[in-house]
């Protein structure tokens, strides 16, 4: 994790990251809902305990939120095709496209920068520690917020005023997965539809899951991971910098669109918690914790001479600009 973030163009000091808060169905508002009920305001941050009290702070807490309009915009598109293509029986199920596209009429008329002060539900008895807000821009997380599949994460930080914010931003996961099942439905399909060959198709399907001659030539130009140097093919991922379904025909099957990488780091690098520099740096997600970048040895602007950028330094500033879980 950086020490630093830059965040609309001010220099944030980060203290640490509340990594994943999942939004249930409880909190969100009546028309995102699966079950009964209306929702409750109240969210859930986790059990009361020295880790909770240590991020947010002791009993009766207020919290200095703010979130980013650019970052509320881009959880809506990652949304999108479960408001297309639902896969959970959402109350409105049938208006759901329509309002996607007013909820991001709405996010798009929004200042830059929202703020709002969020305070602990200390009334409530129990080990349960949830937090609470009138603001308009609290309001709207459960507006825009799918059960589920949306979790919420927190970065702690401080300005050079000294003073301690928290910076929220919505994120998707598809029950463990990064594309929405539809995504994959999509592009089986737009194989299908290309006019080649069988065995062309068969290339593309298997490219697309980091399989055939895609992974070969791949491990061809790289045949250890650059990280852990380990070189047993047998556990080695072949890992699309810019993703498959976001590629044009020539980029889906060239090798220079990829890395070869052990799971974790093939995990890491998908789903944009990792990024490299152009000199073989790497970058680290503010949105991992501290311990969490601990455990797993991730240290930001870390050198890693052996990761091999040539001819993928285009693919790596895709990666950064549009995968990297990074700031605004």
């Amino acid at each position: 994790m950086p020490d630093e973030i830059i965040v609309s163009g001010r220099r944030l000091r980060v203290l640490d990251t509340k990594e994943k808060m999942t939004v249930a169905d409880s909190f969100v508002m009546p028309s995102n809902k699966l079950g009964r009920g209306n929702g409750e305001a109240k969210f859930y941050v986790g059990n009361d305990g020295d880790g909770v009290r240590q991020f947010f702070g002791q009993p009766g807490f207020v919290l200095d939120c703010f979130m980013l309009r650019d970052d509320l915009v881009q959880y809506l598109n990652d949304t999108a095709p479960e408001y297309r293509h639902p896969e959970q029986p959402y109350r409105k199920l049938t208006q759901l496209p329509q309002l996607w596209v007013e909820r991001m009429e709405k996010v798009k008329r929004l200042p830059s920068v929202v703020e709002f002060t969020a305070t602990e539900q200390a009334q409530i008895a129990g080990p349960r520690v949830y937090i609470n807000s009138d603001s308009q821009y609290y309001s709207l997380i459960r507006e825009l917020s799918l059960p589920n599949i949306t979790y919420i994460a927190a970065i702690k930080v401080l300005g050079d005023n000294g003073r301690l914010r928290y910076y929220l931003r919505l994120f998707v996961d598809y029950f463990g997965n990064e594309e929405h099942p539809s995504i994959e439905v999509e592009a089986e399909e737009q194989i299908e539809a290309e006019p080649i060959s069988a065995t062309e198709k068969e290339q593309l399907s298997k490219a697309r899951i980091g399989q055939g001659k895609y992974r070969q030539d791949l491990l061809n130009q790289c045949p250890y991971c650059p990280i852990t140097m380990v070189s047993d093919d047998r556990l080695l991922i072949a890992s699309h910098i810019k993703p498959w379904a976001k590629s044009n025909e020539q980029e889906k099957l060239d090798p220079k669109n990829g890395f070869m990488f052990t799971p974790t780091y093939d995990f890491l690098f998908d789903r944009g918690f990792i990024s490299f520099t152009d000199d073989k740096k790497m970058l680290v997600s503010p949105w991992l914790s501290r311990m969490t970048c601990s455990k797993l040895s991730l240290v930001d602007q870390r050198l890693y001479t052996h990761l091999p950028t040539e001819g993928r330094l285009h693919y790596l500033e895709y990666h950064r600009t549009s995968r990297f879980k990074g700031t605004l």
